[in-house]
């Protein structure tokens, strides 16, 4: 008898603030009612941010402030699931953990809405997000169930490249498989966070628990990615979804859009102070504000009169002394530039056509056991959803020539071991 279910993989972007993004994962959970869709899986980092494009003010040995507002800013972004920073696993997950004096629940109740959206829709959802604990981000994956609520979540256990300044890196603990029951069909579900497909023994970790639906939350774009999607549905015997983010350069959030990316790190000590840049010959002209904690901030100086001294000399300084700000202006901790004195500007305003640039593709797709694209790749689609329905028997049929985890891996001559991580297929 088939062992059908209806598939989804979510190409929906992060907005503004995580409660909206939040409503949109429900707005989004909801339409899929209406398709008729088991199981939906949302992007990497889709609940508080992939922040795309921030150098967070970093370069090999410094920091800057205005990286670090950047970073308090994401910081806030992500959610509190209420679990510690080691990660309390399956205590987490059955509510085991002390609660909080006068509280009905740890965290900042993003658990509570996740579970409520699954059991209010019926929807199996699995989510990528940005997770705070402690002190320390985390990018995860949640499964949440309509039934039984949250049944296990993940922690990234390699951050790719400038992601390892921002993430910690998660236990390969949690790299344990989650089963449950769906319309009769019996699942085995494991996760892959973006490049971690990318590590054979991680995903040979997977294949060792008999996964048979592979979540694949994801931020690369490139047309690479849907050869190793097809790669590890067809190494693994197993259903993939993934999911990306289509994102356009206006999407961006404010205090990445508004930063100053390519200008960071000039002007940092090796020591990792940040000192104020040289006025050198071809600058801009500018103005120096001091804050109450002493950081000094520089300002352009828009002035008629000023622009027509900078032709005749390139020496910046007289800038400084002739601003109409002053160049000792305090600054209160919580004034801003738009605080500040406006002057109009002749500056040109960023094109419109610049704003609409894809930084993010998207590239979502859905693939079978043999690896054959069932649905997608989709490019430069946003809020759009990939839709399938799968036979979960196809699984089996694929094992008749090959098992990564079982005969074929020739046990008895290759042996994986993982810290902390039980490898057995789960119990159903």
């Amino acid at each position: 008898m088939p062992q059908k279910l209806k598939l989804a993989s979510a190409q929906a972007r992060t907005l503004s603030t995580t409660a909206d993004t939040l409503s949109a994962l429900e707005e989004t959970t909801k339409r899929a009612v209406a398709q008729g869709i088991d199981i939906i899986l949302f992007p990497e980092a889709y609940l508080g941010g992939y922040p795309r494009t921030c150098s967070f003010g970093a370069a090999v040995g410094a920091r800057a402030p205005e990286g670090r507002e950047q970073f308090l800013q994401y910081f806030h972004a992500a959610v509190d699931l209420g679990d510690t920073p080691t990660g309390a696993g399956q205590a987490w997950v059955d509510r085991k953990l002390e609660l909080p004096r006068g509280k009905e629940y740890r965290g900042d109740g993003t658990r509570e809405e996740l579970e409520r959206i699954a059991r209010e829709t019926g929807i199996f959802v699995v989510t990528g997000l940005v997770e705070r604990s402690g002190g320390t981000l985390y990018c995860g994956v949640v499964f949440v169930c309509p039934r039984f609520g949250i049944l296990g979540k993940r922690r990234k256990v390699m951050p790719t490249g400038s992601e390892r300044l921002i993430w910690g890196q998660g236990s390969a603990s949690t790299l344990r498989a989650v089963t449950t029951e769906i319309k009769g069909v019996r699942l085995c579900m494991g996760s892959a966070i973006c490049w971690e497909n990318y590590m054979p023994l991680l995903r040979q970790s997977l294949y060792a628990q008999n996964v048979n639906l592979w979540f694949a939350p994801t931020a690369d774009a490139r047309d690479t990615w849907e050869s190793l999607m097809r790669t590890v549905g067809c190494e693994g015997r197993c259903f993939v979804l993934s999911a990306n983010q289509c994102v356009r350069k206006k999407h961006l959030p404010e205090w990445i859009a508004g930063g100053k990316g390519s200008e960071q790190g000039e002007g940092q000590s090796s020591g990792g102070e940040y000192t104020p840049r040289e006025r050198g010959t071809g600058r801009r002209r500018s103005t120096i504000t001091v804050t109450e904690d002493k950081h000094e901030i520089c300002w352009p100086v828009i002035n008629a009169k000023n622009d027509q001294d900078s032709s005749a000399s390139n020496d910046d300084t007289s800038a400084i002394d002739s601003s109409p700000l002053g160049s000792e202006l305090l600054l209160s901790p919580k004034q801003t530039p738009t605080d500040m004195p406006t002057q109009t500007s002749s500056a040109p305003q960023a094109s419109t056509s610049e704003d609409e640039e894809f930084v993010s593709r998207g590239g979502s797709c859905i693939v079978s056991p043999l690896g054959e694209v069932l649905a997608g790749p989709l490019w430069e689609e946003e809020d759009e959803l990939l839709v399938t329905e799968v036979d979960f028997e196809d699984c089996e049929r694929g094992r008749l020539d090959f098992d990564s985890a079982g005969s074929y891996s020739r046990m008895d001559s290759f042996r994986l071991s993982v810290e902390g991580l039980n490898m057995d297929p789960p119990p159903f």
